[in-house]
């Protein structure tokens, strides 16, 4: 039975409710009133035409950067860097091919450049719409919570994967945790968050851009910043009001303007990534980006890292120098004796997570010869271990690349021996995989069959 205090307890509570509940005709001063957000510019055709960008290009970005993490192949020894793979986020691992040489630098490239040029477009679409994420109130029940939440994750997501992509473009090292691991995980949250805003607002889009269309039909495009009213006179509005000026300040430049300005900055930052991945004589566009603006190694082309960045002395590759090939048996060869053996001659690229790139004339033993040598004749991995010590001291290629022709371990560049900075006394190159499984200043070579 209820006792004689309840009722006051129900009061108290329902009274307690009350006062935590917002009046949504009083906003707090400041962002959260219409009245704050002035910019004539804003309005629903200028979000869905920025918001159209984005749904073509970001598409490109994901895909491309899901195959970049499958041609690192996570699930071999010592590729995924120290994240645990396996698990339902690695659904999409399969074998990365060999064919055509230059599939790495493709799909790194357009990863890369496309990715920048899209840098522009992300910041004004959330200029465009930053008067939502103050909207008053903040929650209006458990629908609109879920699409705030969905928001949230997607603005800082996208600006996570962004911002964290140049710095790591720029070799410029700001933060203090993995940047491969956190960028892959950020990877899956924006792409949920991505497809979640896309089935949401597809529809909107779609009717903002065609409410525009009507506008220009019945106006004739007379006047610039005449959509907002003329959108009016056709029915009610496709988008929240927050997107338009409720008095709107004096236009200093017209919508054009800002899409020309935005677009300006997407082709510049394309030519940067698009520089450095062709590479040659369109280096120089990439003026920007450390492999455009850099003097090339020693032998005429880029290196990643130099061997006084990796810890990589003279003495250390001198004539003490010999290479282990592990496998049935273990053999050991000095550089004479790998020169001795029969020597074979590709023009290869190699293409970095960076998204630069260069194709040169490689010179060496090829890897299936060398699993031969230490008596593995039948499909292989092989694990390389460099001089260097450190996380990307060694790689692992998987039997598609041990088998191939072209995956040698290169003595000589361009007719001439490897310089210390390209990997000297001996580096690997293989067809169409990342920059850093070309593992530089190989001690050890491991061999493991691969099992039926």
């Amino acid at each position: 039975m209820p006792g004689p205090f309840s009722g006051r307890v129900v009061c108290a509570s329902l009274t307690h409710v009350r006062l935590f509940q917002v009046d949504p005709s009083k906003p707090p001063p400041g962002p959260f009133r219409a009245e704050f957000w002035r910019s004539p510019l804003r309005g629903p055709w200028l979000t869905a035409v920025l918001g159209l960008v984005l749904l073509i290009g970001l598409p490109i970005v994901i895909i491309t950067g899901l195959l970049s993490n499958d041609a690192y192949q996570p699930g071999l020894g010592g590729n995924a860097l120290g994240r645990n793979v396996g698990g339902p986020l690695d659904f999409y691992l399969f074998g990365w091919p060999t064919r055509p040489t230059w599939l790495y630098a493709l799909t790194q490239g357009l990863h890369v450049s496309i990715g920048l040029a899209l840098f522009p477009v992300l910041l004004a679409k959330l200029w465009s719409v930053i008067p939502r994420l103050f909207e008053w109130p903040p929650v209006r029940g458990p629908a609109h919570a879920l699409e705030r939440l969905s928001l949230a994750l997607l603005v800082g997501s996208a600006l996570f994967e962004f911002v964290t992509g140049i710095i790591n473009i720029q070799y410029w090292y700001a933060f203090r945790f993995s940047f491969t691991q956190a960028h892959y995980y950020g990877a899956w949250v924006f792409i949920g968050a991505f497809l979640a805003h896309v089935t949401l607002k597809f529809g909107t889009m779609r009717r903002s851009l065609k409410t525009r269309a009507d506008v220009f039909q019945s106006i004739r495009g007379e006047g610039e910043g005449e959509d907002d009213e003329a959108v009016a006179t056709l029915g009610p509005r496709v988008e929240a009001p927050s997107l338009t000026a409720v008095s709107p300040a004096p236009a200093t430049m017209s919508r054009r303007a800002l899409l020309a300005t935005v677009g300006a900055g997407s082709i510049l930052l394309l030519l940067q990534g698009a520089g450095q991945s062709l590479g040659g004589p369109f280096r120089g566009l990439a003026f920007l980006l450390p492999r455009g603006r850099v003097r090339p190694g020693p032998l005429g082309f880029p290196v990643n890292k130099t061997a006084v960045a990796a810890g990589i002395s003279a003495p250390k590759v001198g004539a003490n120098w010999r290479l282990a090939l592990v496998g049935e048996h273990t053999v050991s060869l000095s550089r004479q004796q790998l020169l001795a053996l029969p020597q074979h001659t590709y023009d290869l690229p190699i293409a970095c997570v960076e998204g630069w790139s260069t194709t040169q004339k490689w010179s060496g033993v090829r890897l299936r010869d060398l699993a031969a040598l230490c008596g593995v004749t039948h499909a292989a991995t092989v694990t390389s271990m460099s001089l260097e010590h450190g996380t990307y001291g060694h790689a692992t290629l998987g039997h598609e690349q041990v088998a191939d022709e072209r995956s040698l371990l290169a003595l000589r560049v361009n007719d001439r021996d490897l310089s210390l900075d390209h990997g000297y006394p001996a580096r690997v190159i293989s067809p169409a995989v990342p920059g850093v499984h070309c593992t530089k200043w190989v001690s050890h070579m491991t061999f493991h069959p691969v099992r039926e």
